[in-house]
Parts: C-alpha cells; sequence; structure tokens
C-alpha cells in the first residue's frame, strides 16, 4: 500500500500527483507543488489475459510526515486506493 494515503503532503506531493496520473486517478490537487526528498516506488507488473496491470506504490521517502487518514480527510467517504 502507498504510504501517502498517511502522510500529511498528499495533496500537494509532485511523486504523489505522478502516481495519481499512473492509476489514472483524479488529483487532489491540478498543482503540487511539494518535492519530496528521495520517494522510493514499487512498481508491481501483473500480465492479466490481453493487458498488463501495473500497480505503483510509494513505499518510502524522507519527506514523509505521518498523518494518519490524511487522504481520507480529502476524499471523505470514498475508498482509500490500495
Amino acid at each position: 500500500m502507498c504510504i501517502c494515503v498517511n502522510c500529511h503532503y498528499v495533496d500537494r506531493c509532485l511523486t504523489y500527483h505522478a502516481v495519481e496520473t499512473q492509476h489514472e486517478q483524479p488529483h487532489l490537487t491540478e498543482t503540487p507543488d511539494f518535492e519530496p526528498n528521495e520517494p522510493s516506488i514499487n512498481v508491481n507488473i501483473r500480465p492479466r489475459e490481453d493487458v498488463i496491470e501495473m500497480e505503483w506504490d510509494v513505499v518510502g521517502c524522507l519527506s514523509f510526515k505521518r498523518e494518519t487518514g490524511k487522504w481520507s480527510k480529502l476524499r471523505p467517504g470514498e475508498l482509500v486506493p490500495t
């Protein structure tokens, strides 16, 4: 799971914005202004019949500042991305 959902900077982060783009998800902001320090991204690749699914997860970041439930506060009632 992406650590970004519990990060204080999720709605301002350039890396999370890129992950949203890869997952074709709506952006929390159209104008991110926070450059994280050394984010680490895992990309899981799964072949499914005629398509290849790719899942992008930020698994580490030196800028990570825990704010439990930050993503949920910004998108109340929506399922947290996994």
